[in-house]
């Protein structure tokens, strides 16, 4: 453990923590995409299937416990809880243009052929691009609560640190996961045009990130 692995975990559980704060607290899922919830969800659940079988350390086994009771407690929320408030009619991103090629590259990339094996490689293939709809859903609307756009920044500073991580490691220990991190740069490149608006708007003060609406 290093401290950009530390810093990267911290970051992803506070974004996680300031959606479901968010969601909690004005009682609202208005603005959040469902479906990049749901393909969360998925991810920690593929991840994380060794979590009775294989053990790490205490550390390592509450934190896949934390992520997995969070997301899918987000999603409960946004399609139980709080369904009234659910934007349906923006969050229309087509789910399977991302599914079927992580799931052909997971059969096709992986470093053994065994169920645990794939899984976790669709798991991190399937991480780099879950937060996609919820971009396109920002896109479509034009615009998105400071709120919101917090916890994507966390989000994507985690994916950042975790490459700092595995420069680290590389550098100290010689581990180079090929996967995970031609993954975590293709995620990381995902959120450069709105680390530069998040910074530009939203730390200038503005209630709202406006964007571009697509004609």
């Amino acid at each position: 453990m290093n401290i950009f692995r530390l810093a990267g975990d911290v970051s992803h559980l506070v974004a996680i923590i300031i959606l479901l704060v968010k969601i909690w607290r004005s009682r609202s899922c208005a603005g959040i995409s469902g479906k990049s919830q749901v393909l969360f969800a998925l991810v920690f659940t593929t991840r994380y299937l060794d979590l009775f079988t294989v053990f790490i350390s205490p550390y390592n086994t509450i934190m896949k416990v934390v992520f997995l009771a969070m997301s899918y407690a987000t999603v409960y929320l946004i399609y139980m809880r709080f369904r009234n408030t659910f934007d349906s009619d923006n969050d229309t991103f087509r789910v399977e243009f991302l599914l079927v090629p992580v799931i052909g590259l997971s059969f096709l990339e992986n470093y053994a052929f065994t169920p645990l094996e794939i899984l976790w490689t669709f798991s991190i293939f399937l991480e780099a691009v879950a937060i996609m709809p919820q971009l396109f859903m920002i896109t479509k609307t034009g615009e998105a609560e400071s709120i919101t756009t917090h916890y994507l920044f966390f989000l994507g500073l985690y994916r950042a640190l975790y490459i700092a991580n595995w420069v680290w490691r590389y550098n100290t220990e010689g581990f180079f996961d090929q996967i995970a991190v031609v993954s975590g740069v293709v995620q990381t490149i995902f959120y450069c045009d709105f680390f530069y608006l998040y910074v530009t708007r939203v730390l200038q003060g503005r209630g709202k990130m406006s964007l571009p609406i697509p004609i």
